[in-house]
């Protein structure tokens, strides 16, 4: 497989990119510094810069973009939409490391998990933003898309268990609470992309 991995040199984009090398992967890193992570290529351009010949031939390609600043939070609608575009019509799937704030907590879906009165304060404009970018995500049906939330305590520097539990819309607690580390949600991404089984659907991932 043939998979390139966008913001590859974030926390969540190394991580993945590398766990799809050690399968053995055709990996493509695309970041705006020099690569960091242990792909066989690199495209050195920021996200907005990229055209559609960038991500001609993929069979998927991988959206770790993240923003944290207030000035640079709607970036999370904008990249996004313009990786939409690019690949719009294609067969490539767009799979992309989300947020879990916009997972719901109840059953009938009326709640989500940054609604709560329990989720904090300083999370809500990043969740906000995510949030809006799943939305609109929701209405493209010219994208082969795949939304992962992570759970709702996503460790940069967890362990790496191997295993994970796979559900939907709502917010999963595993054995240790609602939990994963990075480099087990590099696992489960890096299992939807040879799985594919989650078109169209955002899909959580919890620690077992």
């Amino acid at each position: 497989m043939k998979i390139a991995v966008v913001a590859a040199n974030g926390k969540a984009g190394k991580l993945v990119a590398n766990e799809l090398v050690a399968r053995g992967k055709d990996v493509t890193a695309i970041a705006r510094s020099a690569n960091q992570t242990d792909a066989q290529h690199f495209i050195q351009k920021d996200i907005m810069d990229l055209r559609k010949a960038d991500l001609e031939g993929f069979d998927a390609v991988v959206d770790a973009f993240g923003a944290w600043t207030p000035e640079t939070l709607n970036e999370h609608s904008t990249t996004l939409a313009h990786l939409c575009d690019i690949l719009s019509g294609t067969d490539t799937r767009l799979l992309v490391v989300g947020g879990a704030g916009s997972l719901f907590v109840d059953s009938e879906h009326t709640m989500t998990l940054n609604q709560t009165p329990e989720f904090p304060d300083a999370f809500q404009p990043l969740s906000a933003a995510m949030a809006a970018a799943l939305a609109d995500l929701r209405n493209r049906d010219d994208v082969k898309w795949t939304y992962i939330s992570p759970a709702a305590d996503f460790q940069a520097d967890g362990e790496r268990t191997g295993e994970y539990q796979l559900g939907g819309e709502e917010l999963m607690a595993g054995s240790q609470g609602p939990i994963i580390s990075y480099a087990d949600y590099a696992i489960a991404m890096a299992d939807e992309i040879e799985n594919g089984n989650h078109i169209r659907e955002r899909i959580s991932v919890v620690r077992k």
